[in-house]
């Protein structure tokens, strides 16, 4: 098997414990492709092994012909109690009422992290790490949340068919404003 063009040899779907020996390559794509501050990858660890216990997480992982990791990509069934869903359901019942949240929010696939590194993107890994990930989800929708403002990101997330589920929204915490984006499942066919 050979590199294609986008750089990537190989994409696989890593076990908990893959993830876990992965976690300081996985977090260093993180930091830089977010341009976070250094100690970040340290702080948000916990939250990430935490993540890989619960229920539906799976992960997917777009791989160099050294073995490196390109991104990475993963998420996993959402439920009342979990912090986001919590934030999210606040801010969608006051924005737009009760249903729309239960709407959105009853049977849902959380893309919690979806990272490519920034020599690596634009080229694709994104969106294969994307539609690999939500290949046969059971769930009838997918939410995310992403930073508001033009970025690749969003362009495949247009691309892709996810619309406006909440806008402008300040999670606890942190000053940025964010969009909830979702759509049903499953992706067309590319």
């Amino acid at each position: 098997m050979t590199a294609t063009s986008s750089g990537c040899f190989r994409y696989v779907q890593l076990s908990a414990d893959e993830f876990r020996a992965r976690l300081p390559e996985a977090l260093a794509i993180y930091v830089t492709a977010m341009r976070y501050p250094d100690g970040t990858a340290e702080q948000r660890a916990p939250m990430w092994l935490t993540h890989a216990l619960r229920a539906g997480w799976r992960c997917m992982a777009a791989l160099d012909a050294d073995d490196q990791l390109l991104g990475i990509a993963y998420g996993y069934k959402g439920r009342a109690g979990q912090w986001w869903h919590e934030q999210v359901r606040q801010g969608l019942t006051r924005r737009s009422g009760a249903p729309e949240a239960d709407r959105w929010l009853t049977d849902y696939f959380e893309l919690t992290e979806i990272h490519v590194r920034p020599e690596n993107q634009g080229k694709g890994i994104g969106e294969d790490l994307l539609r690999r990930l939500l290949d046969g989800v059971p769930s009838a929708n997918v939410l995310l949340s992403t930073p508001e403002g033009t970025s690749r990101a969003w362009k495949l997330y247009r691309r892709l068919g996810f619309l406006d589920v909440l806008r402008d929204y300040h999670f606890t915490g942190d000053p940025r404003p964010f969009a909830i984006l979702g759509r049903a499942l499953p992706l067309e066919a590319p």
